[in-house]
């Protein structure tokens, strides 16, 4: 009883076909430096069918003594992250006051938990008990090694890649609207019930803005780290860009005051454009040619930082398929259902 009445936080990752990944995950998870009782790991597999249950159930058995955080493995029968998540509220102990967002392809240092314990005291000691949550700062798991992992390190690094949101490189504590990897209270998440689980992707966001409607605060710190590994392929990245703009629309369609006018830059672009075209102006190349000037200097300033010579042409190419892929999302969102994503591998 005692034991129980310590634990306090869980970590909740939902899995599927995570092999290669999940012992990464979990053996940074069972060597926190916080004491073993006062926190546990709950793994939902979603039907994987690569070996991913059978790995971490030889990993809890071989971890299984009070030295060691608890680990469970349930299944998630619906599959999504979203049923994953109110699932792991259902069954989690009473006694679990906050809960840490993970996937199966990222992985934390040893003191990362800690971390997050004094990220939310600095954050609580301003926001009071209105905070719901702690979002942290997301890096590569390693070095860069690969053409098109650079490529992509180099879009994301540039003006015109980064969002703000999951993959911001912030160096200070303050408020936010799209908390990454967040620790949440879990009696807020309660408060307004839980995940909302018509979003296949882009329910944290989600729950995100109807905390924040609710009247909560949710802060970022950039203290503890998560480790992501990175996309190696091009069409990887493709999808991703396309599957982040579809499920844009299906959070815009809900919350529509969250709209921000720079996500919409390439169709405006593309409308002026082709506007210019139809009536003739003699300038309608001038908007595509700006465009495709600050994809270059991205590149440029790119083969500088790295450096890597490839990335001069490689950083415009993921970000032109960013902009692409993600615009074309935005509007394939409102015509068409979601079905789960393939942007993984």
């Amino acid at each position: 009883m005692g034991e129980v009445a310590k634990l306090r936080l869980a970590t909740v990752i939902p899995v599927l076909n995570e092999v290669d990944y999940i012992e990464a995950c979990l053996d940074g998870l069972l060597h926190q430096t916080i004491d073993p009782a006062s926190h546990m790991v709950l793994v939902l597999d979603g039907g994987s069918i690569d070996g991913t249950p059978a790995l971490v159930e030889r990993l809890i058995a071989e971890h299984t003594g009070p030295q060691w955080p608890q680990v469970v493995l349930v299944d998630n029968p619906n599959k999504t992250v979203a049923h994953a998540r109110n699932l792991a509220m259902e069954i989690l102990p009473e006694s679990v006051e906050y809960m840490v967002e993970m996937i199966g392809h990222a992985q934390v240092d040893r003191n990362h938990l800690q971390q997050r314990l004094d990220a939310w005291e600095a954050c609580e000691s301003t926001a009071g008990e209105r905070l719901a949550g702690v979002g942290v700062r997301v890096v590569g798991v390693e070095q860069t090694t690969s053409q098109v992992a650079a490529w992509v390190d180099g879009a994301l690094a540039s003006p015109l890649g980064r969002s703000g949101g999951q993959f911001s490189q912030f160096t200070s504590i303050s408020e936010t609207s799209t908390p990454a990897f967040v620790m949440h209270r879990r009696a807020s998440v309660v408060a307004v019930n839980g995940w909302d689980e018509d979003f296949l992707t882009s329910q944290d966001s989600e729950l995100s803005m109807r905390l924040i409607k609710a009247g909560f605060v949710l802060r970022r710190h950039p203290l503890p780290e998560v480790m992501m590994h990175k996309r190696r392929h091009l069409g990887n990245w493709w999808k991703m860009g396309h599957r982040y703009g579809f499920w844009r629309t299906k959070v815009l369609l809900k919350h529509p005051k969250r709209a921000k006018w720079q996500e919409f830059l390439p169709l405006l672009g593309l409308l002026l454009t082709g506007s210019m075209f139809l009536v003739g102006s003699p300038l309608y190349w001038l908007l595509p040619a700006c465009y495709g000037l600050a994809l270059l200097l991205a590149g440029v300033h790119q083969a500088v930082v790295q450096p890597r010579f490839s990335t001069l042409l490689g950083v415009p190419l993921c970000l032109l398929m960013l902009h692409t892929s993600f615009s074309l999302g935005l509007v394939d969102g409102l015509v068409r259902k979601g079905r789960p994503s393939s942007d993984r591998g």
